[in-house]
């Protein structure tokens, strides 16, 4: 079995032996969590940062998390509609005027949460290094006419939902996401989580590993050479640009599962936290081809809500259970990705369940 480190609760030996096996099969370096009544009941890491597994992962090694962002920029989001600053049902153009341009004057707050706002992708190619020009790629949008009605379809916004809910909290807040989120979330928390990691922290960021299929899918424009290099990691993409570990992002969405409460601090009411389960679609989704059913900026299903990132990472809170389950890893798999953190998720299970 792989070696690990960390700590873990003996009722959850089965996550460690999970993640074990997993560093044995298919993973380079990864690291698990299990927050319970925002407590840590499992905080483990393993194997290595390179792939010529030369370089240990430490206990406070990142990586970039892809669409594992995704749910903490749904957080700003609540976050701000809970303190009364944002209304999610609220037309779009009331904070972003120019955004009601080619038919969106009725495309609300609640569309971009719920990847029913029509606007999955841009309509002329773009390349990594045009999504660091946050000013260029929002006006794109703001010009752009949807997809389809909004509301009346999900389509999943693998790249647009960053760019759109943070614009939003920048006319808000008059602050970039990243900023916000560091400010307002991250910072009071004390958690490693970064949307716009500062160059201090590039020495403890395992790059990622490209899968055996290659660098990205077909017709993807981004891909995993993109998030190794510093362009990438400064941008602050609020989709898929955030760096940290489990223990970052199982501490920071246990404020959802714990009434909106995390470490101590209180980051939103325990109603602000139910609005997760508004939902928003339920079908099949026009760009995933599978069925999800969206509540506000997550997936849900029953009293979870979760999402996860391209190439294996994970995050699922359960409401009921005051539980979250977090994977983050450095090895890329496009087909079998996330097969590694349900093994981990179905451990957690069974632990709460004994």
């Amino acid at each position: 079995m792989g070696e690990i480190r960390g700590t873990c609760e003996g009722r959850f030996d089965g996550v460690a032996e999970a993640l074990a096996a997993s560093l044995d099969a298919d993973d380079v370096g990864a690291s698990a969590a299990v927050y319970v009544d925002g407590e840590p009941v499992v905080d483990l890491w393993g194997g290595y940062v390179d792939p010529d597994r030369s370089v240990p992962w430490e206990r406070d090694t990142i990586a970039s998390v892809w669409s594992t962002t995704k749910p903490m920029t749904a957080l700003c989001a609540l976050v701000l509609a809970d303190r009364g600053d944002l209304d999610l049902d609220a037309p779009v153009a009331r904070y972003w005027p120019e955004f009601a341009a080619a038919g969106k004057a009725g495309v609300r707050v609640r569309h971009l949460l719920g990847h029913t706002a029509g606007l999955p992708s841009w309509d002329e190619p773009l390349t990594a290094s045009d999504l660091y020009d946050r000013r260029a790629v929002t006006a794109l949008l703001a010009a752009q006419a949807p997809h389809w009605e909004p509301g009346t379809e999900a389509g999943y916004h693998s790249i647009t939902f960053g760019v759109l809910i943070g614009e939003v909290v920048r006319r808000v807040t008059g602050r970039d996401l990243g900023a916000f989120f560091a400010d307002e979330v991250a910072g009071p928390l004390g958690a490693d989580f970064h949307i716009g990691l500062p160059a201090e922290h590039d020495p403890r960021v395992a790059p990622l590993i490209a899968a055996p299929e290659g660098d990205r899918p077909d017709g993807f424009p981004v891909g995993v050479s993109d998030a190794n290099t510093a362009a990438w990691r400064r941008a602050g993409m609020p989709a898929i640009g955030g760096f940290g570990n489990a223990r970052s992002v199982g501490a920071i969405q246990s404020a959802l599962a714990c009434g909106g409460v995390a470490g101590g601090v209180r980051l939103l009411s325990e109603a602000g936290c139910e609005r997760v389960f508004e939902e928003q679609f339920s079908g099949e989704d026009r760009v995933l081809g599978v069925p999800v059913r969206w509540g506000m900026g997550y997936r849900l299903e029953g009293r979870t809500c979760s999402w996860g990132g391209w190439g294996g990472s994970l995050l699922l809170v359960d409401f009921d259970h005051r539980m979250t389950v977090s994977y983050v890893m450095n090895q890329v798999l496009w087909d079998e990705g996330h097969g590694r953190a349900l093994g981990i998720v179905l451990a957690a299970y069974d632990a709460i369940s004994a």
